[in-house]
């Protein structure tokens, strides 16, 4: 098998092996999320016949948990583990924005209060906008880039995490009474579990993806492989299309991405380099074209592009994924 068919395989995209959202997110370590309709789906496309209702419900009862662990990036993970994981980089992380803060006037006093503002009134969550007048009413100002920093601080120093969507809106809430049975680990165990749950998911994949996937140094990324068993064999491969997610860790997941996605298509998933990833047209385990999603109320409708300029055949990846909207699929071209 290639190598991009394998890490479909471990990471439970084909053949699809998960029944549960929070097992998908618990195998996986922790999958990118800043873009909450992707990242449903990229759970979502891991799961044998799961809708997004199942999703959403099992982030709604908190077994899913969305916060900043790594690479100062929304990931969602197990709720149980988001403490140690967040705790695991976030030395690095929060020098990594020290002089950002300084510009913006977010010394340790300002944090201070903000802290306690949070304590104070995190205890159920809150939508962004009632945060951001929660800082006004309290006189921090959170205009620019301010707002953002006060919460991505609290974040990882362990005080807050996202809570689940309100229609659009983002809420927060605090981590402690959001998750209250938070597992608690030493830097050597973390390292060792966290490097285990990588490398049998993502796998085949090298330190060097593993040190930049999980934000840390590259002696720390050794430490952990060094008690890193060896995975089971892959599932043999079910189907040979897959429309899989923005950002997912099918592509996401490594530093090196060449195996996968040929560096003459590079641009078309990241146009120009701005940092956001279309969603993947996958087969036989390269991607090999984009796709976009229109979502009505009674219908989504789904367009693929390949590189190639060929029609693609993927009525069932596109049926596959009106099924976890639960919505009809509108006909598609053709």
């Amino acid at each position: 098998m290639s190598t991009g068919t394998r890490r479909l395989a471990r990471q439970g995209v084909d053949p699809a092996r998960f029944n549960d959202p929070a097992d998908v997110v618990r195998w996986l370590g922790a999958m990118q999320a800043q873009d909450y309709g992707q990242a449903v789906w990229g759970i979502g496309a891991r799961l044998r016949a799961g809708t997004l209702a199942q999703v959403e419900a099992a982030i709604a009862a908190g077994h899913i948990v969305r916060t900043w662990p790594m690479r100062g990036t929304l990931h969602f993970v197990p709720a149980e583990d988001a403490k140690w994981l967040v705790g695991l980089s976030a030395t690095r992380q929060l020098a990594a924005t020290r002089r950002r803060r300084e510009e913006l006037g977010l010394d340790e006093a300002v944090l201070a209060r903000c802290r306690a503002l949070f304590d104070q009134h995190l205890h159920q969550r809150v939508t962004r906008p009632a945060v951001m007048d929660l800082l006004r009413e309290a006189g921090v100002d959170p205009q620019g880039q301010r707002g953002y920093h006060i919460l991505y601080h609290a974040a990882q120093t362990g005080q807050i995490c996202v809570g689940p969507m309100e229609g659009k809106q983002q809420t927060f809430v605090l981590l402690d009474a959001w998750v209250p049975k938070s597992r608690e680990l030493g830097r050597e165990e973390a390292l060792a579990l966290l490097a285990q749950r990588y490398f049998a998911s993502h796998g085949p994949a090298t330190v060097q993806d593993f040190a930049w996937w999980a934000g840390l140094t590259l002696a720390d990324a050794r430490q952990g492989a060094a008690a890193v068993s060896e995975a089971g064999d892959e599932a043999q491969p079910t189907t040979r299309l897959h429309l899989l997610a923005g950002f997912d860790e099918f592509l996401l997941g490594y530093q090196d991405r060449s195996a996968v996605l040929a560096a003459a298509f590079a641009d078309r998933i990241v146009p120009g380099g701005n940092g956001v990833f279309k969603s993947l047209v996958v087969e036989d385990g390269q991607v090999v074209g984009t796709w976009r999603r229109t979502v009505g109320k009674r219908a989504v409708t789904v367009e693929v592009e390949r590189f190639d300029g060929h029609d693609p055949t993927c009525r069932a990846a596109c049926e596959r994924y009106a099924a976890f909207l639960g919505l009809p699929l509108a006909p598609l071209p053709g």
